[in-house]
């Protein structure tokens, strides 16, 4: 039952984020400039995540040791503001699902090598013959959804 509602909220994870798209683009419309819209959209969303830490009572980070973490540690939030960025940019000219196709065949390239290697503390999964015809089939969707 666990892992069913562990799909279910990254299957709903990856729904919110072909709608984050869209709402972005149109925040753009107002804001007037796609790094704008960015930041508004993570000015909402730190407000977001403020008042639910706040509601329910999770601890706030402890500043001590902060500036000992490796430079790397602080990278989530410059990749975010990438993310959010680049498809309000990209997702207009190609559409939503040339866009975010492509999103995913990058994260499953990326995400292979990630296991593959073991990097960044995940488990390490070999990149055996089926998962890279798996990311072949992918890229193969892309292709299909941009040509067609």
């Amino acid at each position: 039952m666990q892992l069913l509602i562990l799909l279910a909220v990254a299957l709903m994870a990856g729904a919110a984020a072909s709608l984050q798209v869209g709402v972005n683009i149109r925040l753009r419309e107002w804001a007037g400039d796609p790094v704008a819209a960015a930041f508004v959209s993570f000015l909402v969303g730190t407000v977001t995540l403020a008042a639910y830490m706040l509601a329910t009572r999770i601890p706030w980070p402890q500043i001590d040791g902060a500036s000992r973490l490796p430079l790397w540690h602080w990278s989530g939030g410059v990749l975010g503001a990438f993310i959010v960025a680049s498809t309000v940019i990209v997702a207009p000219r190609l559409g939503a699902a040339t866009t975010l196709s492509l999103m995913v065949a990058g994260q499953m390239l990326t995400a292979l090598a990630l296991d593959h290697f073991a990097l960044f503390g995940y488990p390490q999964h070999t990149a055996s013959p089926l998962r890279m015809l798996g990311i072949a089939l992918i890229v193969a969707g892309v292709i299909v959804i941009r040509r067609f």
